[in-house]
């Protein structure tokens, strides 16, 4: 994809992130940047899942109301939420007041509660779907990957969680560097990657 959104500094930046100001340093900052916190991963899928049908313009704009009305998204807390906070969240007008998703964010934060059981973390799961090979950037919005990571998650049981999402996290969470060519970030991001200790899964006992 062509870069050609010049930031304010003068910089050449993605260009899907001159379409709102507030875009900007959630791209320099987040987006792209390897990230290993069960809790900020979980975040990430459930506001992806939340983005279904709107803009993420939207999402990053109420994720403050989102954060305070999940317990800043700590699974362990969100997974005991029952009919009464379905009722209190359906009410919150600072995030998305739809059913199927506010039950879907409490159905996954239950299956996030199993797979750290399973697997050790979040992380360690995640990032067995970090791609070996990478097409050109931001010319894709699914890969084998993330029709993998989507089809194991459902059958895990989470929800409202397609190949599509999937990609979208994997982009964000920084399991590939998607920064366009051009953008003075994908080097930043580059070299964060290269630093960054890959996350192992619970280890085995042996006799």
């Amino acid at each position: 994809m062509t870069n050609d959104f010049i930031a304010p500094d003068g910089q050449s930046r993605c260009q899907w992130c001159g379409g709102a100001p507030e875009f900007l340093p959630y791209h320099d900052k987040e987006w792209g940047f390897p990230m290993d916190d069960d809790q900020r991963l979980f975040e990430k899928l459930c506001l992806e899942s939340f983005q279904s049908g709107l803009s993420w313009r939207t999402i990053l704009n109420k994720r403050e109301n989102f954060r305070a009305a999940f317990h800043h998204f700590d699974f362990h807390q969100v997974a005991h939420f029952c009919e009464d906070d379905v009722q209190r969240l359906l009410q919150d007008a600072g995030i998305i007041r739809h059913r199927g998703k506010i039950e879907a964010t409490i159905n996954n934060a239950q299956r996030a509660k199993e797979m750290v059981e399973q697997e050790g973390s979040l992380a360690a799961f995640f990032w067995r779907y970090e791609p070996t090979e990478l097409a050109a950037p931001q010319t894709q919005t699914t890969s084998p990957e993330s029709i993998a990571l989507a089809k194991e998650l459902k059958k895990r049981g989470w929800k409202f969680f397609g190949p599509t999402t999937a990609f979208a996290f994997m982009q964000a969470m920084g399991l590939i560097n998607d920064h366009s060519d051009g953008c003075v970030i994908r080097e930043q991001a580059a070299r964060a990657r290269e630093g960054f200790l890959r996350p192992s899964g619970r280890q085995k006992t042996t006799a």
